[in-house]
């Protein structure tokens, strides 16, 4: 029988402090290492034992790619959602089984509430035509949710019809209403293309993935373009994905910021137990409290750097998408 668990969503949403953070994050693990059965076998397989980790930088960070063939779920609840990744026909997606939404729903909320303010002071428009076109989008369910708490009539989805979307955009900016256009990244080049904006009241929040459908950019490019295309000075971004239940967000220049409850670490690209100085590029492993019931720990596949203040920024993927560990256990 599971052992009732001490630590709330209420103890994770409330962290104040580094000290707070660790405290909760070591319960945790000690946590999912008892009742989540991938996790406690790929721990036993990197010969890790739960009662000598005494620091963030021991406990051992689950590849990703365990999303794709395990179900990583630390509870025995019913499954409430579903989240997948997305991906071309024949690809294996990422499945992150969610046995309780409500913590999801909490963790976004706060987290833009954090970096935004409160959202009925927006209209939310959204281009995310690929998300859109798929079932299980992590990221559809929570700007679903930020257009219904927007409480504006104006609000909401847009796929391919980009006249409506122009004039909507140029209507509402002229009229001094603050926006927030969040669109995935081929998304709005496609927009600005048809159209060149000077918005004075809009924030441009980009999501990454060309998803197949343009030429891969350097953020320092793309972000000039989507600058002068929208006529604005900075652009933002969120950093997600199905296999979490948080978000950062970059006000510009692509350094991406935390909320209390996640902390970033960057592991040697060589030696996936070895962590590198803040400043150089390594693989980003992401601490997900909000993870409580599948798993908090995720080395992921992409490349950054650390810098003070837990901010961080994503510089590329890895080119080998086999992180260390992977291949210990039969799929």
């Amino acid at each position: 029988m599971q052992k009732k668990f001490l630590i709330t969503a209420t103890d994770i949403f409330a962290i104040s402090s580094q000290k707070q953070f660790e405290k909760i994050a070591l319960k945790i693990f000690r946590y999912q290492h008892e009742n989540n059965l991938v996790y406690r076998e790929f721990c036993d397989l990197m010969k890790v034992e739960p009662q000598k980790v005494k620091t963030l930088q021991q406990i051992p960070f689950l590849p990703i790619q365990f999303f794709k063939s395990h179900a990583v779920v630390s509870n025995t609840n019913p499954v409430q959602n579903t989240f997948t990744s997305s991906g071309t026909t024949g690809m294996v997606t990422s499945k992150h089984l969610v046995t309780d939404t409500s913590i999801y729903e909490e963790s976004y909320r706060k987290g833009f509430s954090q970096f935004y303010g409160n959202i009925e002071d927006y209209v939310v428009l959204a281009l995310l035509p690929s998300y859109l076109e798929r079932d299980g989008s992590s990221l559809i369910y929570m700007v679903e949710d930020l257009i219904q708490l927007s409480n504006h009539d104006d609000s909401g989805f847009y796929l391919h019809n980009h006249d409506e979307l122009i004039t909507k955009l140029t209507t509402l900016d002229q009229s001094g209403q603050n926006v927030i256009l969040i669109g995935v990244t081929f998304a709005l080049l496609d927009l600005i293309e048809k159209h060149q904006f000077q918005l004075q009241n809009t924030i441009i929040m980009e999501t990454g993935g060309m998803k197949g459908r343009r030429k891969e950019m350097i953020r320092e490019e793309l972000h000039q373009q989507l600058c002068e295309g929208f006529g604005v000075t900075a652009i933002h971004s969120e950093y997600g994905m199905t296999e979490l239940l948080s978000q950062a967000y970059s006000l510009g220049e692509g350094v991406f910021e935390c909320p209390s409850w996640i902390q970033i670490l960057v592991r040697d690209t060589e030696d996936a137990l070895t962590y590198i100085p803040q400043g150089k590029t390594g693989g980003i492993n992401v601490i997900d409290l909000a993870n409580i019931n599948s798993c908090s720990f995720i080395a992921t596949q992409d490349l950054g750097k650390k810098y003070p203040n837990n901010s961080f920024e994503v510089l590329g993927r890895f080119d080998n998408s086999d992180i260390r560990g992977c291949n210990l256990m039969v799929l």
